[in-house]
């Protein structure tokens, strides 16, 4: 399965260069030009001019990437020149200006012999500078992530050898690779990221988790998201947001998991979480769809609980359905809970 993806990571990427070898001369040897340029920068240790030389020739800065003749220096010096590189970007104002800068070294590295761990290093400042990298360095970034994981290195290994050039794993860098993964629908690796994440000293946040569970809420992969919101409130402490706890309640609807939709719902109220309506209604109309009128009568008598009352129309549909199962009491005990909070 990963080996796949990565093959269909792979075809991808270098689709684009089979359509830019068609590029005129003229671009060429534009490139060739400003290749040479930054070269000369880089040699006279003059970096702060690169994103201003990489601006100036943008429109013919495609393929191949200026920094290309970093490939000619020996590895350990080629890390020492990109970690001054990106040093030297620091102090740079506005942040975004050397965002070009970082999107063509992020290119470059992610499709060199040995991307990690340094592709991580340069994402990494290039988000600590408030720059999105461009959307064609997810693929790059998620195809070399699965091909290092194929050579059966742990999550953990692989994020703590950023602590070998200077760096270490944070929340962002992490968060960014787990949201790869899943847009190319790696939802078992980014889960495993996920969960590597601790082991490499980077605990992780409630976005990393909210990206997982709504990237397979969005799968309807609902085993796992419920698995893994029980985790992050169980292990971690976290209380889930009212949209993460709405996606996975309408993928347990649209599942027609209600017993378990219920179970997580009452599961979030013991730990202290608050449920929003909008939790309790998807909860309450997909109890009505499956014709489980018992738990929707429930879900409904903690809903109200907790000051909110459902819309006349699903009010009425619950007493109706549990009128029409036999089950008059609770029927009787739910439409007079209904008339005191109208009154």
């Amino acid at each position: 399965m990963m080996i796949g993806a990565i093959k269909s990571c792979r075809s991808l990427v270098n689709f684009r260069p089979c359509l830019l070898q068609f590029s005129s001369l003229r671009s060429m040897s534009s490139l060739r030009t400003l290749e040479e340029t930054v070269r000369a920068a880089v040699d006279a240790k003059d970096y702060q001019q690169i994103p201003e030389l990489l601006g100036s020739f943008e429109e013919a800065c495609q393929n191949p990437n200026p920094f290309s003749f970093l490939s000619n220096f020996p590895q350990n010096h080629r890390i020492k020149v990109i970690d001054e590189m990106l040093e030297s970007f620091i102090p740079l104002r506005p942040r975004s200006r050397p965002k070009i800068a970082y999107d063509y070294l992020l290119s470059y590295s992610l499709q060199s012999l040995h991307p990690l761990p340094l592709a991580l290093a340069i994402l990494q400042r290039t988000l600590r500078s408030g720059c999105v990298p461009v959307p064609q360095i997810r693929l790059l970034l998620s195809s070399a992530w699965l091909e290092r994981r194929c050579q059966s290195h742990s999550v953990a290994d692989i994020l703590l050898e950023m602590k070998s050039i200077g760096y270490h794993p944070d929340c962002g860098t992490c968060n960014y690779l787990v949201s790869s993964l899943c847009a190319i629908d790696q939802l078992v690796e980014a889960a495993k990221v996920l969960k590597g994440m601790s082991s490499a000293e980077c605990v992780p946040d409630l976005e990393s988790y909210s990206i997982v569970i709504g990237a397979m809420s969005t799968a309807r992969k609902t085993n796992d998201a419920v698995e893994i919101i029980k985790e992050m409130v169980l292990n971690m402490g976290l209380m889930p947001r009212q949209g993460m706890v709405i996606k996975v309640a309408a993928a347990l609807r649209a599942n027609r998991e209600m017993w378990k939709a219920v179970e997580m719902i009452a599961f979030l109220e013991r730990k202290g979480c608050p449920i929003g309506f909008e939790g309790y209604e998807v909860v309450v109309e997909g109890c009505l769809e499956c014709r489980e009128y018992i738990l929707a009568g429930k879900t409904v008598m903690g809903m109200t609980e907790r000051g909110f009352i459902p819309y006349i129309k699903v009010r009425q549909k619950v007493v109706e359905g549990l009128a029409g199962v036999g089950e008059w009491k609770l029927a009787s005990v739910v439409r007079q809970r209904f008339a005191e909070l109208k009154s």
